[in-house]
């Protein structure tokens, strides 16, 4: 619990504030910090009775001749959790000394109680780090998912209730500003306070976090009415935005409960992620299920995009007004094939609808109200998108 370079930094400093010597003993007696470190590694005789007993004690200069290792002075138990971890020392005369002691004593403690929570605090961060990775590549012919769901209960959370997995990446900003690694804890917290106790959030690198919120709504967001996935993903982009002013994006898996359904859901907010920022880049949110025709599409590789692209839109792909024409396919696709609704989607006029269909119609050869030829091409145009 006490560390050498902790004991050395607290003697150091302390010895130069008060003007006497400090010294600071292991639970063994072994000096491990003093102001002058030619007492480094010595053995400090009066500190195991110090130990023993818990109480201060004062020696003379008589009595500290009679002790190893020891000077006048006085030495008092660091005590923590009512285990005493080593002592204190402060060389000089008794009288003088005295009214430092328990300062020093006091002063020495919080310092390696707050040593003791930070290490407590980083070993926590670790754990729930390697558990998201463990989790991400989880094979269950390697491990038993029983395993990842008993380390996730020790750390505060149940794997079995119904969840998804958002990955929110940073951008790195301008050399102008802070770098993203430096602000990382700063995030990591901003992201647990927009989310609850129960959904767990984890730093992954330096601009990426994972979060698994519990989807049965809880704290703030119950009151709020709940939100849905895109919804959560959107809350978590925002408060990043709000507290630190810089650009995020998120990709949101679908709900699963247990460790196989959160390894696919991780997976599927890591693909969201990737072609979100591919086919919507102006949006900050990405849903798989939005993105589940592109996500077949890129398992498949380029050449056999490029193969369909070329063979289904044809003359088309070259037009000059092809991203157009292609927005305009995938919206006609996506309502249903109904001039209404794809026409808001667009946010144009019915008759410019029909005359970018006839377009289409005119350049392919395939009639436009014949859904299953425009289904084709509708796969041409994600395609398109991805490359």
């Amino acid at each position: 619990m006490l560390s050498a370079p902790l004991a050395q930094q607290i003697a150091r400093d302390t010895s130069e504030v008060i003007g006497y010597n400090v010294l600071i003993t292991d639970d063994h007696g072994i000096v491990i910090g003093s102001g002058d470190a030619s007492r480094l590694g010595s053995f400090h005789e009066a500190s195991v009775e110090v130990l023993e007993s818990q109480q201060a004690a004062w020696h003379t200069a008589a009595e500290a001749a009679r002790l190893r290792g020891v000077k006048p002075g006085m030495t008092l138990p660091i005590v923590i959790d009512g285990e005493a971890v080593g002592t204190v020392g402060i060389t000089g005369s008794p009288r003088q000394v005295r009214r430092f002691g328990l300062v020093v004593r006091r002063q020495t403690e919080i310092l390696l109680q707050e040593s003791v929570e930070l290490r407590s605090r980083l070993l926590r961060e670790r754990a729930l780090e390697e558990l998201v990775r463990d989790i991400s590549s989880f094979d269950e012919d390697v491990v038993d998912p029983a395993f990842l769901a008993a380390r996730a209960k020790e750390l505060g959370f149940d794997l079995t209730i119904p969840r998804t997995v958002i990955i929110v990446e940073v951008d790195e900003p301008t050399p102008s500003t802070t770098d993203v690694a430096a602000v990382r804890p700063e995030l990591l917290r901003t992201l647990r306070q927009a989310f609850g106790p129960t959904d767990l959030v984890a730093a992954m690198t330096a601009g990426r976090f994972a979060v698994l919120p519990v989807l049965a709504r809880s704290s703030r967001r119950q009151r709020a009415g709940g939100e849905s996935r895109r919804e959560l993903a959107a809350w978590a982009v925002a408060a990043i935005d709000s507290a630190h002013g810089f650009v995020a994006r998120a990709g949101v898996g679908g709900v699963a409960a247990g460790v196989v359904g959160l390894r696919e859901a991780y997976a599927d907010a890591g693909d969201a992620l990737r072609l979100g920022k591919e086919c919507a880049p102006g949006e900050a949110a990405y849903l798989i299920d939005d993105l589940r025709g592109h996500q077949v599409l890129a398992a498949v590789g380029h050449r056999a995009r490029a193969r369909l692209l070329r063979l289904a839109a044809g003359e088309l792909a070259t037009q000059p007004d092809w991203p157009e024409l292609r927005s305009t396919l995938i919206a006609w696709c996506e309502s249903g094939f109904n001039l209404v609704r794809t026409a808001d989607a667009l946010h144009i006029h019915r008759n410019t609808l029909i005359y970018r269909l006839e377009k289409v119609e005119r350049l392919t050869g395939q009639p436009w109200r014949d859904h299953r030829a425009t289904l084709t091409l509708y796969l041409a145009c994600l395609a398109s998108q991805l490359d």
